[in-house]
């Protein structure tokens, strides 16, 4: 009876545990499936990525032409503007100011006259040296006349001719002093401001006002000694100026100094500029250019073109290239390198790596690499200019 009941009681234990391990069997292969069909559609489309070529996206630029100019070769230096006839009014004598005859900052002609000191002093004592001179003429006409009776001496007619000329030269050195006391314009000429008031007791040599003609000016500057050789008078010389933007002044060079300046190696040189307007100042600072005669082809591009590196310049060409499975066009971008030499404005010309024709990106080449595919337009292209008048900010 304890076998029977055994037996029977076992039956449903085994039951139980095999559907258990049958039911979890076929989740795990239900779910291997699953991860084999998802690898694989993963690795179909993986094949046909990499089996289709890739199409570098259209990227849109401003483009600009390499042009082939004739540039005059010039050297730049800075200088200064100064008078070519300037002086600043002084008083040759002590004395106290009566009249003040000009305004601040106005116009005088040569010979106007600017200043009066009090001379009534000096106007008494000239009265009293005309007066000694008078004296002594006739002193004089009557010991001629003695002298010719042989009543004086000659000794004594030569004392009466001496005292006659040394009082003539006090009464002119009188006259000298009162016209001393008033200062004339030497020139035609713009006043400064005047550093004296009627009324002010000034010493001798006090400076009243600056005179300036502003007519013609000069300005100095200097260049290293090695371009001494290509400089000859008359060169011409432009020159603009921070405190005039957009203007350029044009003259020519009037003088190479003899000697050269034995600290820096440089030529001070001197050019001269006619100033009709009177725009330009004694005490500008200027920046000249010396343009030299012979002129040279020059390739030319915007400098904005250029993507300057340490490892070298460059530029980006743009060529069209077509496709040799559609044949269909596109423009392309080529990484060329170039040899950058002298700036003008808005240009810089290259001395190598370039030729005329050729078309080039003209802003925005820092975001921009070899091979890519781009599209022009120049509707918001910056104009490039030789003298730029960029607006204050």
């Amino acid at each position: 009876m304890h076998d029977v009941a055994k037996s029977i009681s076992g039956v449903p234990t085994q039951t139980k545990v095999r559907p258990r391990r049958r039911g979890l069997g076929i989740a795990i292969g239900l779910l291997v499936a699953i991860v084999i069909f998802v690898l694989g559609i993963k690795a179909l489309q993986i094949g046909k990525m990499m089996s289709s070529p890739k199409m570098m996206p259209s990227v849109t630029v401003t483009s600009a032409a390499v042009k082939e100019e004739n540039w005059a070769p010039k050297l730049s230096a800075v200088g200064s503007v100064s008078a070519a006839q300037g002086a600043v009014v002084s008083a040759e004598l002590a004395g106290i100011v009566s009249e003040i005859s000009f305004e601040n900052g106005g116009e005088a002609k040569k010979g106007d006259v600017l200043m009066k000191l009090d001379t009534s002093q000096e106007e008494a004592l000239l009265r009293s040296a005309a007066a000694e001179a008078q004296l002594a003429r006739t002193d004089l006409e009557r010991s001629r006349d003695l002298a010719m009776k042989k009543v004086v001496s000659s000794a004594e007619l030569d004392s009466t001719q001496s005292k006659f000329t040394r009082l003539n030269a006090v009464v002119d050195q009188m006259r000298s002093n009162i016209a001393k006391k008033t200062l004339i314009a030497p020139f035609d000429g713009q006043l400064g401001i005047r550093q004296v008031n009627v009324g002010q007791m000034i010493n001798a040599g006090q400076q009243v006002v600056g005179l300036t003609s502003l007519d013609s000016l000069y300005v100095d500057f200097a260049l290293p000694e090695q371009h001494l050789s290509k400089l000859t008078k008359d060169l011409e010389v432009r020159v603009r100026a921070d405190a005039l933007p957009g203007r350029e002044f044009k003259g020519k060079l009037t003088a190479i100094n003899s000697m050269l300046d034995p600290v820096t190696r440089n030529v001070p040189l001197q050019a001269t500029f006619e100033n009709p307007d009177h725009a330009l100042h004694p005490g500008m600072f200027a920046k000249v250019e010396v343009m030299l005669p012979e002129t040279k082809k020059t390739i030319v591009i915007p400098g904005a073109a250029v993507s300057y590196a340490p490892y070298g310049d460059s530029v980006f060409v743009i060529e069209k290239q077509k496709d040799p499975k559609t044949g269909k066009e596109s423009l392309v971008l080529r990484q060329q390198f170039v040899r950058i030499g002298e700036t003008r404005g808005d240009f810089v010309s290259v001395t190598q790596g370039l030729k005329g024709g050729e078309e080039v990106v003209g802003t925005g080449v820092f975001k921009l690499r070899n091979g890519m595919v781009v599209t022009i337009n120049n509707d918001l292209a910056p104009k490039p200019e030789l003298n730029p008048n960029p607006a204050d900010t």
